[in-house]
């Protein structure tokens, strides 16, 4: 996968299945602890597949990022099958979400323009 600084205040991650997906969500855990300042993209363009423990980490992930960090976490690139799961477990009504990359990264940038 690649984590990449996409600006100074937004870190864009492209997902992979397990279990790259697990060693992902980690390092962007880590990133996000030390950098309380960056809201994160996550693009789920190559997950064919979510477990529970992926579910998991990725609570773990929304609550640093949005609740100890107060900032905005996103997630792109859904296929039919993954945005099934989001749907059955009941996370479609907590996360954000876009069609694409280039949609979740002009809202970050929208919501930030607004907000000064």
């Amino acid at each position: 996968m690649a984590i990449q600084q996409w600006s100074e205040k937004i870190t864009l991650a492209d997902l992979q299945d397990d279990p790259q997906f697990t060693e992902d969500i980690n390092a962007i855990l880590d990133l996000v602890q030390t950098r309380t300042d960056v809201d994160v993209v996550l693009n789920f363009g190559e997950v064919t597949f979510l477990n529970s423990s992926n579910i998991a980490k990725l609570l773990k992930l929304r609550k640093h990022v949005m609740i100890t960090n107060d900032r905005r976490l996103k997630l792109c690139g859904i296929s039919t099958h993954v945005w099934g799961v989001f749907l059955v477990t009941g996370l479609d009504k907590i996360f954000d979400f876009s069609d694409d990359v280039a949609s979740a990264l002009a809202g970050l940038q929208i919501d930030d323009t607004q907000k000064k």
